[in-house]
C-alpha cells in the first residue's frame, strides 16, 4: 500500500475532519509530501467497520506515517475516540495515533499559542474558549438533532421547512424544486431512511450562498447565526474578553453575516478561515 523507500525520516499525518468531508495531510521534516481529501467521518454516525472501509476505497497514500494525529468531529468521549483510534490502527498498521475532535484542531490551527473563543460552522456547530494551551471551557455538543445551531444542516432545516410549509416565494420554490426536486415524500425517505442525515440537511445551504439579497435568504441565514451567537457565545464571559475566531464552510461562505453580528455583539473579531489546516502544520512542524 505504501512506498517506504523515503521512510528514514519520521512522517506525519494530519487529518482534519468534519462530518463530509476529511483533509489529510502527510509531512516529513515540517514540508508537505502529500495531500488527499476524503469523505468525513463520525464515530457517532459509524462504525470503526464503517471507517476503515471507506479508508479502504478513498485514501491512496504513497508513503507510510509513523505518527497520526486524527482530529475529528463527533470525537466527544474516550468511546467514540478509541472507536476511531481502532479503525486507524488497524488501517495503518501502527500504534503511535493521537485522536482529538475538531474543536481542538480548530483552537489549535486559528489560536496557535494566544488565547481566544474558537468557533467551528460547518455541516455541524461547536465552540469553546482556548486558553493558548488547552481547551478551558466548552457546552455540550448535542449534535445535529437537538443542537449544531448556526451549522449547515441547521440551515438545511430551515429551508426545508420553509420549502414544505409554502413560507417560500415563487422564485425560492423554483430554485428548491430545480436543486432539489419536489417530491417531499423521497426528501423525507432520504432524511430518515438514508446515512448521514446531517449531511442531506446541509446540502441545502448552497440555495443560501446562491440567492444572496433575498430577504428570505437573508432572515435565514441571520437567524441562524443569532442563535449560535445566544446558545453558545453569549453564555461565555470570555467572549467580551478575547477575540473569537471561526472556521469551516458556513462560516467562510457567510462571513459578512458574521462580522456585523460581532459588530453588534460588540465582539472582537479575529479570523474567519474556511479550514485550520495551515495552522495545524505549522503547529505540528
Amino acid at each position: 500500500m505504501f512506498d517506504d523507500k523515503l521512510s528514514i525520516m519520521a512522517t506525519k499525518l494530519i487529518a482534519e475532519s468534519g462530518s463530509t468531508k476529511t483533509d489529510w495531510v502527510l509531512l516529513r521534516n515540517g514540508k508537505i509530501l502529500e495531500q488527499i481529501k476524503t469523505d468525513g467521518f463520525n464515530p457517532n454516525l459509524q462504525s470503526a467497520g464503517d471507517i476503515v472501509a471507506a479508508l479502504q476505497q478513498q485514501l491512496q497514500l504513497k508513503h507510510k506515517p509513523d505518527e497520526i494525529f486524527f482530529y475529528g468531529a463527533g470525537v466527544n468521549s474516550r468511546i467514540t475516540g478509541l472507536l476511531v483510534k481502532n479503525a486507524l490502527k488497524a488501517f495503518f498498521h501502527t500504534t503511535k495515533i493521537s485522536v482529538e475532535n475538531d474543536i481542538l484542531a480548530a483552537a489549535r490551527g486559528l489560536c496557535a499559542n494566544k488565547k481566544g473563543m474558537v468557533c467551528i460552522l460547518g455541516t455541524g456547530s461547536n465552540a469553546c474558549y482556548y486558553d493558548g494551551k488547552k481547551i478551558r471551557e466548552q457546552l455540550a455538543s448535542l449534535g445535529f438533532i437537538a443542537g449544531d445551531e448556526g451549522s449547515g444542516n441547521h440551515m438545511g432545516k430551515r429551508i426545508l421547512q420553509h420549502y414544505a410549509y409554502n413560507t417560500f416565494d415563487a422564485e425560492l420554490r423554483q430554485y428548491f424544486e430545480e436543486h432539489f426536486g419536489n417530491d417531499l415524500n423521497e426528501i423525507i425517505t432520504h432524511l430518515y431512511k438514508q446515512p448521514f442525515p446531517n449531511r442531506y440537511l446541509a446540502s441545502f445551504a448552497p440555495l443560501l450562498a446562491d440567492n444572496r439579497g433575498h430577504f428570505m435568504v437573508e432572515n435565514i441565514i441571520e437567524d441562524c447565526f443569532n442563535d449560535f451567537f445566544h446558545h453558545h457565545l453569549l453564555k461565555y464571559r470570555q467572549s467580551w474578553r478575547n477575540p473569537i475566531y471561526f472556521t469551516g464552510s458556513i462560516a467562510y461562505t457567510f462571513s459578512d453575516v458574521i462580522r456585523n453580528l460581532c459588530d453588534q455583539y460588540e465582539f472582537e473579531l479575529g479570523t474567519i478561515e474556511k479550514n485550520p489546516m495551515k495552522g495545524l502544520i505549522a503547529y505540528h512542524k
